[in-house]
């Protein structure tokens, strides 16, 4: 990590593999995203295009991220949002410089926030404060 280092393609890939790579261990996360991937590269790949796309503004990203979230809804619980937050926070700020990672962060949040308002509309737009989302992230 650099930090005078512009955000790019290069850091972005670092931060999306090394991100995955927790998620596919995760005891919360692991079990749906292994069944649901069946291309681990490919899939690595598209998530790279879409931060570029979301971050650098490149438009790589040509896919519709809810369709996708919508196939898998049936296993998806409001919990595991707040789970992928705080792995994504905890990945950024490995992987990138402080006011990069609070960039990446920040638009995740918003990322999640749409996802989760889409998928479960009945509950509150917002996720809640702290001490209910680690009450949430424990599996």
């Amino acid at each position: 990590m650099h930090p005078d280092k512009d955000l790019d393609d290069a850091a972005l890939t670092a931060l999306v593999e090394h991100f995955y790579a927790h998620v596919r261990r995760d005891a919360r996360l692991g079990p749906l995203f292994n069944t649901a991937i069946a291309d681990w590269q490919e899939h690595l790949r598209k998530l790279t295009a879409f931060w570029s796309s979301v971050m650098l503004t490149t438009g790589r990203y040509k896919g519709q991220p809810l369709p996708a979230h919508l196939r898998h809804q049936a296993q998806i619980s409001p919990d595991m949002f707040i789970r992928w937050l705080a792995l994504w926070e905890e990945s950024a700020a490995q992987c990138l410089p402080p006011h990069h990672a609070a960039g990446v962060i920040a638009k995740a949040h918003r990322i999640a926030s749409s996802l989760r308002m889409a998928l479960f509309p009945s509950l509150p737009p917002r996720f809640g404060d702290a001490a209910g989302a680690n009450a949430a992230t424990q599996p």
